[in-house]
């Protein structure tokens, strides 16, 4: 049987990281964390961790167009990194809460994102 493009395997579909360490000293800075921080949740992120976010994105394709997005809104200071994995490297991820193992791992969403 052929594969379909539109098929979904644990090796297309991708989540989207973006790991971020802003200043907040001043005003103008709070406002730049502010506003990031607001844009990722505009965007589909769920807070992993502090300062820590991650979207499932259902191809390469779609993770590319988002990281773009994003490049054009980063705050003038501070670092902020994008990371893409597949969903099925994201599935072998090991969660820990002190010594023991968190028992469920992050879940794509149940629906298929249309954008």
């Amino acid at each position: 049987m052929p594969r379909s493009e539109f098929s979904f395997s644990g090796y297309r579909a991708m989540w989207l990281f973006a790991l971020y360490d802003l200043p907040v000293k001043s005003r103008t800075e709070r406002r730049d964390y502010q506003n990031f921080h607001n844009l990722l949740l505009e965007e589909g992120f769920s807070m992993l961790q502090y300062s820590v976010y991650a979207r499932y994105c259902s191809s390469e394709e779609s993770s590319d167009h988002l990281r773009e997005r994003l490049r054009k809104s980063l705050p003038q200071d501070g670092q902020v990194r994008l990371l893409s994995i597949t969903d099925r490297q994201f599935g072998r991820m090991e969660i820990f809460l002190g010594r023991k193992k968190a028992v469920s791992n992050e879940k794509p969403p149940p629906q298929l994102l249309l954008f």
